[in-house]
């Protein structure tokens, strides 16, 4: 007599397979890339006259194709890069090599001085994107540094730290982030 062998019933087999993908697709989380944030600034109103731009209120940055940096017609060095943008931004009182400065009177600061400067940053077409990455970081610190230095010289803590949106404000008021990018090109250089 023939032994008659059990089955394994795999009909439910199926449908515990799709409840472990829905549990691990719902439960991965994706590394998503969120690119820079940067507020860009309004189109310029066509019936407003462009104000001329002085020479020492612009930080000219040029990024090669090889990846390497040109601050003001000097060579440059990302690991510098964030304390040159700091110190070009900074303020300095009748100091010809520096930009321009202004007194202005802001709401919950009072007088305070702010510079006129403005980096200029231009990229060859073939900048590395880590590259790009990098630069825009720095500068990107640079400001947040000097938004931290007003902020805790005024209200005792740092930009992020600050709870009052009319703080946040003020400090942006008095240190905006003045970066004009200009399109990729091919400017040359090794």
């Amino acid at each position: 007599m023939a032994r008659k062998v059990p089955q394994i019933n795999a009909g439910s087999m199926a449908d515990i397979a799709f409840l472990l993908l829905i549990f691990f697709l719902v439960t991965t989380t994706m590394d998503v890339d969120t690119g820079i944030m940067r507020q860009l600034p309004p189109p310029p109103d066509p019936n407003q006259d462009i104000p001329d731009i002085r020479e020492r209120n612009i930080m000219n940055i040029l990024v090669s194709k090889s990846d390497r940096l040109l601050v003001n017609k000097k060579i440059g060095n990302i690991k510098t890069l964030k304390n040159d943008v700091i110190d070009f931004m900074s303020i300095h009182h009748d100091d010809l090599a520096y930009p321009e400065v202004t007194l202005k009177s802001i709401d919950y600061i009072g007088d305070v001085y702010t510079t006129k400067g403005i980096i200029s940053l231009k990229n060859d077409r073939g900048t590395s994107y880590n590259m790009y990455i990098q630069v825009q970081n720095e500068l990107a610190a640079a400001f947040k540094e000097l938004r931290d230095r007003l902020s805790m010289e005024k209200f005792g803590r740092k930009y992020d730290k600050l709870i009052n949106e009319d703080y946040i404000d003020a400090i942006n008021k008095a240190v905006p982030v003045r970066v004009s990018e200009a399109e990729p090109e091919d400017v040359g250089g090794n």
